[in-house]
């Protein structure tokens, strides 16, 4: 009996051990949010200081749905629509041509977590590329429309990839002029046009913040 006494009370110690061990682990784990908040603006501040918030690939995007829309002024819809195709194959080759020229690196850090964020919003926005051509073959201005709406949609994501609240006003305008644009029946070259001038502008005003913030996000950054 004796035995069976201190083998019970053995086993009653270990488990409240066992239970403040659970327990000092669950503040542990309480404290884990406010690292995981620093490191997510540690990496949105990495995106945007490597990126220039993303403003020099706006801007080249913004160059393709106007050479888009020269090619549909001049050639037709169907050479628009595989200029907007092609072109947005290069946006990125461009836009990091262009950031050399204007102080964008166009790099971030290799274990930056937001880096794949950034490639996985490109693969849906190329898978949703056959949507609309798709709806082009029922009328032409339509691939335009829907691209309005696909762009639109991924520059939601930037929101979150580089912490900035103007991609949500940027992919709620583009989602807005499609809808706009389509209710009126517009044509293939001035829906190509409404793309191109709003990204141009606003690909400006990031660049502008940009350069205002930059040196803010670089010190916080380093810190």
């Amino acid at each position: 009996m004796t035995k069976l006494r201190h083998s019970l009370q053995l086993g009653f110690l270990g488990t409240f051990e066992s239970g403040s061990t659970e327990q000092s682990s669950v503040f542990k784990n309480n404290e884990n949010p406010k690292q995981m908040i620093n490191s997510i603006k540690n990496a949105q501040n990495d995106m945007r200081t490597g990126y220039g918030y993303g403003s020099v690939g706006v801007f080249t995007s913004g160059l393709v749905w106007l050479a888009s829309a020269l090619a549909v002024d001049r050639y037709g819809s169907n050479t628009g629509m595989w200029t907007l195709i092609i072109g947005g194959m290069m946006i990125f080759p461009l836009s990091t041509l262009i950031g050399k020229l204007v102080g964008v690196t166009g790099k971030h850090d290799k274990s930056n977590p937001l880096a794949k964020a950034a490639m996985e919003g490109t693969v849906w926005m190329i898978m949703c590329i056959p949507l609309a051509y798709g709806v082009s073959m029922v009328q032409p201005e339509w691939f335009f429309q829907s691209m309005l709406l696909i762009i639109g949609g991924r520059y939601l994501t930037f929101a979150s990839l580089y912490g900035l609240r103007m991609y949500w006003i940027l992919g709620c305008l583009l989602g807005l002029a499609a809808y706009i644009l389509f209710a009126l029946q517009a044509d293939a070259f001035i829906s190509a046009l409404a793309g191109g001038v709003i990204e141009l502008v606003f690909g400006i005003m990031l660049y502008v913040y940009f350069k205002k913030r930059a040196v803010t996000d670089f010190s916080e950054t380093a810190g």
